[in-house]
């Protein structure tokens, strides 16, 4: 695991230390006020303006179109953030991947990523929007998830796709149909599995996770009678009370 952390951060080593120091502060989960920084605000308004040029012409006008993309937008920015602070993910991407595989870190996989991603943007029903999961290097070792955005009616891969794995919950923003289509596909299964749970409108805390890591190393849902007597299962649940603490009467901290 050492071995594969130094590859990760070697970039970083060869740089000034200075430098060096400040991308490595970036490692760390995004605070608070992250998603409401100048940037930020602007990312925002774009991904709103992105999401709306999905629809069609008769529809970009409308109030409740303007009004459920702009949702999805601020949500999108906000939610990445929050995930990699309940994950506590101190590394991003790979170098994240290392820690959880060696078991120095529970949670933070790209697919982590995509099922909490997933469950704080089905929290409203969507009438012109919908969600969907999509991967990268179906079974490889370069695999990669993320959830996406498309307009209600429409198809792969006219849609955009929000990675908040890779820069540890600070959001990633791409169109499917400018990815490589012989590397990303639809993952239609994973999210029907997935909206069993987190049905459209749903109640489940931003600290809820749709699946943890049993003590013999394999995962199942967390609903699962076996989850609960998992050392993560515990650490979700004890998420959750402090989270009923932190933002009393709201289901998330964002």
């Amino acid at each position: 695991m050492i071995s594969g952390l130094r590859k990760q951060l070697r970039p970083l080593i060869a740089l000034a230390p200075a430098t060096a120091l400040l991308l490595l502060a970036g490692c760390y989960p995004p605070p608070p006020q992250y998603p409401f920084t100048p940037q930020l605000t602007e990312r925002r308004s774009t991904l709103h303006q992105n999401l709306l040029e999905l629809l069609p012409p008769e529809q970009r006008q409308l109030p409740a179109a303007v009004e459920e993309a702009r949702w999805l937008a601020d949500t999108s920015y906000k939610a990445a953030a929050a995930i990699a602070r309940i994950n506590n993910s101190n590394f991003p991407g790979w170098a994240g991947n290392a820690l959880i595989n060696a078991y120095i870190q529970d949670r933070g996989l790209c697919w982590h990523y995509q099922h909490d991603m997933y469950r704080e943007l089905r929290r409203r029903p969507l009438t012109y929007f919908r969600i969907g999961c999509c991967v990268r290097d179906f079974s490889e070792l370069t695999e990669h998830n993320c959830v996406y955005i498309a307009a209600a009616n429409g198809h792969w891969p006219q849609a955009w796709v929000l990675d908040a794995w890779m820069w540890n919950g600070r959001l990633k923003v791409d169109h499917a149909a400018e990815l490589d289509a012989d590397d990303w596909q639809d993952l239609p299964d994973i999210c029907e599995m997935i909206a069993a749970t987190y049905q459209e409108g749903h109640n489940y805390p931003v600290e809820h996770w749709f699946s943890v890591r049993c003590n013999d190393g394999l995962y199942t849902i967390s609903s699962a009678n076996r989850a609960r007597r998992s050392n993560q299962y515990r650490r979700m649940y004890e998420n959750i009370l402090k989270g009923q603490q932190e933002h009393p009467g709201s289901l998330t901290n964002y």
